[in-house]
Order: C-alpha cells, then structure tokens, then sequence
C-alpha cells in the first residue's frame, strides 16, 4: 500500500525520537531552564485576544519553502506586539525545516503562549517540549488513537502543559475528551492537501458548545477569516499567509487592520 505524506512523517518522527532518546535522558530534560517555568494559557489569551495563534513556518510538504529568511525573533516578536493570542512554531526539521532552537531563541523575548506545533507520538516528546519552553502541545487525531489522546493528554496536564487536539474527519470526533483544552480542526486534509472550509464548519458543530474550537490551516483572506469567525470558531490558526510574505509581522499588521 502506497504511503501517504502523513504516514512517511510518523515514520520518521518514530526514528527521530528514538535518536533523541538514545542521546538525552528524561531526567536531562527535566534538569533544563524551562523545565520549572510557569506556562502561560492558550485558551484564556484566546478567550480575552484577537483570538489568532500566529506561526512561524519556513516550509512545509504542500508548499515547499514558504520563507527562509527571516529569524523566529523578528517575526514573533512582531506577532506578540499586534496583539496575537498566542504563537505556533514548528519543530519538525525534515518536512517543515524547524527546530527546537526557534522556540528556546525566543522563549525570554515574548509573554504569550508558545505551541509546539509537531507530531506527537511518544511520551518523550511532551518532556521535550516542557524543556524548550513550550505551553501547548498539538495532538493530532490522524496519527493516535482515542485513548492515546486520552493519556497525552492527562500527562501534558501533569507537565502544565495545555492540549490542542487537531482533528479533520467526522470520525476523529471520538478522538475528543472532557480534559482536552482546545478542538482545532484542519481546513486542510494531511493526506491530500485539500481545503474545505464548509467541512470543518459541519465538525466543528458537532462538538459540544463550551469547547474553544481553533480553525486551523487554509485561512487565504479576511473573508475566510470574517466566514469562519460567524460560524463561531473562537481561535485561527495561520501561519502561511503571513509567512508568504517578506515580512510577515507587518503582514499580521495590515490583516488587523482590513
């Protein structure tokens, strides 16, 4: 059976943190600067913010490069200051060209709250991503299981860490929980790239009504964002259409101000 693109990235991050484990122990993790730092919230800063998770993202599977220019520093730091509620930042290097270096560079710089945007398949990566800085893991549907997202969960929470649970189909909505922090819901399909807007709107109507859902991925312009805004998501997930562009926090400037 041929691969898809989300399978020969799970493969992969098997293989990746079976080499980060053999080089640093979870005690080693725990010992780093961040390790103790009190996290900041996601889902109160959406509730309180614009309610836009800003992302920095040099590439991606889909795209290509996207832009590889500029320092996590400058853009995120632009991000913060016009009022993005929190910021996402890739770590995944093979496909997405990130690193861990792109949080811990700019960890002391912002006061808002970091996802650790990756595919999360193994305990230890939830040590990692409380050592770097991180507030928030993504836990995506397409890749675990239901009581996988169950348990992930409940150790974020033991580590201070808040959830976004990334869903796409009708039935990953039994991948959700009680204890999960935040429903995102992917525009855009992981095995074939497309996007559908009206679909996540359908999905995100039958989660239960208190639960912060984010849009996640193929917001190209204001009247995708005004659309998915009266449909009720209360977060926005964006990162391409920003990073596209030269400078991508004045981008996320002009998008405000439309």
């Amino acid at each position: 059976m041929k691969m898809n693109i989300l399978d020969k990235i799970i493969q992969r991050k098997a293989e990746e943190v079976s080499i980060s484990k053999s080089k640093t122990s979870v005690q080693e993790l725990k010992d780093s600067e961040f390790f103790e730092r009190k996290t900041f919230s996601l889902k109160e800063n959406i509730k309180s913010k614009i309610g836009i998770i800003a992302e920095f993202k040099r590439q991606s599977p889909s795209k290509g490069i996207i832009n590889d220019k500029v320092s996590p520093l400058e853009v995120v730091s632009a991000y913060e200051s016009f009022g993005a509620s929190g910021i996402s930042i890739l770590t995944d290097k093979d496909f997405f060209g990130g690193n861990f270096e792109d949080i811990l560079s700019v960890r002391n710089a912002i006061n808002i709250p970091i996802l650790r945007k990756d595919f999360m398949i193994d305990e230890y990566q939830f040590y990692e991503a409380k050592s770097i800085g991180a507030d928030v893991v993504l836990l995506i549907a397409a890749c675990l299981s239901p009581q996988q997202v169950q348990e992930f969960t409940e150790l974020s929470h033991e580590l201070g860490l808040e959830v976004l649970l990334e869903i796409h189909t009708e039935e990953e909505l039994q991948h959700f929980n009680q204890k999960i922090d935040l429903v995102g819901i992917n525009n855009r399909n992981l095995k074939d790239f497309k996007v559908d807007l009206q679909h996540s709107v359908n999905l995100k109507n039958q989660l239960p009504n208190d639960v912060l859902s984010v849009a996640e991925s193929g917001i190209y312009n204001i009247e995708d964002f005004n659309f998915l805004k009266e449909k009720g998501f209360d977060g926005f997930l964006m990162g391409e259409y920003f990073m596209k562009h030269e400078n991508p926090g004045k981008k996320f400037e002009e998008f405000l101000s439309i």
